[in-house]
């Protein structure tokens, strides 16, 4: 009986090419200087064969993006991230066929990047295959909302006696976010008194209005500034005092703490309250 040869024949895996070799989320897409964003990461084997050494790895143009953003961390690797050529790698090991990685980068805006747009890239990398690299979405660094929101307070002492003097204390906050300069808080007294003395406070002219000047406050801080009137000994009934911010920079956001006023009342010169 003849001898029967049996052929085998070698077939190769089907490929699998039912998703993109890498797929980017991003968020948020718009950004100030500072702030962070995450970058998530697909990256997808479509090949018949594993990619060694596979690495998710993340760019931009028409900038290098280690130049306008820097790597706070990284999930879902085997190794720790790294720079590469201006681009951000995170390394997932080697790739079956078929297979995906997932890699989530986050990332914060450099505090001296300046405002504009880049179009962040994608790529599945390997060492014994790269996959082209892919636009993604593009990511807006934003101008820095410039405000200081000054808020103004105001409390009085009353001392009674021959002046019936009242005491003013102008409080200046700065709310923030940004430093402020150039303040001016215009105090205005009530008929009947009259002004006496200042610090921080100079009378106008011969108006009823005081001037109460910060030149800067950084975000946070508080200053005070100080006037005191006189009543006299025949001071009698209430006495409201107003201080208002007139002036500020940079804008002032918020218009509802912008002023306060208090009232004292005098009954005789002789007993002042506040």
């Amino acid at each position: 009986m003849a001898a029967m040869a049996t052929a085998f024949i070698a077939i190769a895996p089907a490929a699998h090419a039912d998703l993109p070799s890498s797929s980017v989320e991003v968020s948020p897409t718009t950004v100030l200087p500072g702030q962070t964003f995450t970058v998530t990461e697909t990256i997808h084997n479509g090949l018949d064969f594993p990619v060694t050494g596979g690495k998710a790895a993340i760019s931009a143009r028409p900038v290098a993006l280690t130049d306008v953003a820097d790597l706070v961390s990284c999930a879902g690797v085997t190794a720790d991230c790294y720079v590469y050529d201006g681009s951000y790698r995170g390394p997932v090991g080697d790739v079956e066929p078929g297979g995906t990685r997932t890699v989530t980068f986050t990332l914060r805006v450099k505090e001296t990047a300046a405002p504009g747009e880049f179009t962040l890239r994608h790529q599945f990398a390997g060492d014994n295959y790269a996959f082209e690299s892919t636009d993604g979405p593009v990511v807006t660094i934003a101008q820095p909302v410039t405000v200081a929101d000054v808020k103004v307070g105001l409390s009085a002492t009353g001392h009674g006696g021959l002046n019936a003097r009242i005491d003013y204390t102008v409080t200046v906050t700065n709310l923030g976010p940004s430093a402020a300069s150039g303040i001016r808080v215009v105090a205005t007294y009530a008929s009947g008194l009259s002004y006496a003395n200042g610090t921080g406070c100079a009378r106008v002219g011969t108006t009823r209005n005081v001037n109460c000047d910060v030149a800067s406050l950084a975000s946070g801080a508080s200053a005070t500034a100080k006037f005191s009137v006189n009543g006299g000994l025949l001071a009698l009934g209430s006495y409201t005092t107003t201080a208002v911010r007139t002036a500020s920079s940079p804008q002032d956001p918020n218009s509802a703490n912008d002023s306060a006023s208090k009232t004292c009342s005098a009954l005789t010169g002789l007993i002042v309250t506040c």
